[in-house]
């Protein structure tokens, strides 16, 4: 082999992602804006759903640890995060209690109490699906979307072969490649979007039942006035002290 073959630039690809784009020209590259637009609203809110999950998972195992052995609810909210999803139902029970003390209308405490802990606790389930619709509508509408620009591909491509007079492969290749990485795209931004739905869907629910089994142990301690709460396991002792070394 020569040197001049040797060092010949190699041939671009006249068939690759931006080539097709190029020719698919404004309606090709709206679809793909649109895609790529929606990939990264998905894995934004997947990211940021996931921290905030994890927050109150995080906070749940706190309460079953320390909330309960507190000598009362005010002393148990002082030891909880500040602007967690447990103390603002604590706070909204303890301010329910305090309120129901000035209606000039009798209702039952345990129905006043109880409606006031499911107004709170349907507030912190509300924000927690909050962004799942948009990957509910991504993953059903972008396979679509890209279908919508494999349809535009497939028509140029026809286009084409009625202007060329016969089916070569040149004269379609780009159009039917742009077609199909188009349908490419749209599956790939769908997929994702379904699994994420699912997922933070399945935690969204077991967050729901640890916060209900919360509530319902919290409106007991209410109407009880502190005399039914769960029963927790005692503190850890705190480790013995070493013994002071022996002077010599």
């Amino acid at each position: 082999m020569s040197i001049a073959a040797a060092a010949a630039p190699k041939a671009e690809n006249p068939y690759g992602l931006m080539e097709a784009l190029e020719q698919g020209g404004t309606i090709a590259w709206a679809v793909f804006l649109i895609l790529v637009g929606m990939s990264i609203g998905t894995f934004y809110i997947l990211f940021t759903k996931l921290i905030e999950q994890q927050k109150v998972i995080n906070q749940g195992k706190k309460v079953r640890a320390t909330f309960w052995r507190a000598a009362n609810l005010k002393e148990g909210a002082a030891k909880l995060e500040k602007n967690s999803a447990y103390k603002q139902i604590v706070d909204d029970g303890i301010k329910a209690q305090e309120e129901h003390t000035k209606l000039t209308d009798p209702v039952e405490a345990h129905d006043w109490l109880h409606g006031s802990l499911a107004r709170s606790e349907a507030a912190i389930n509300s924000s927690l699906g909050g962004g799942l619709a948009f990957l509910a509508t991504v993953g059903s509408t972008s396979p679509f979307i890209g279908l919508f620009g494999t349809v535009i591909g497939i028509y140029r491509a026809l286009i084409k072969i009625g202007a060329a007079g016969q089916a070569s492969i040149d004269a379609v290749a780009g159009p039917v490649g742009e077609a199909l990485i188009m349908t490419a795209l749209g599956l790939a931004v769908a997929v994702p979007a379904v699994l994420a739905y699912n997922f933070l869907q399945r935690r969204n629910k077991a967050i729901a039942e640890q916060l209900s089994g919360f509530t319902v142990d919290l409106l007991a301690y209410l109407v009880s006035n502190g005399a039914v709460k769960p029963t927790v396991a005692p503190a850890p002792a705190a480790p013995a002290a070493k013994p002071a070394a022996a002077k010599a």
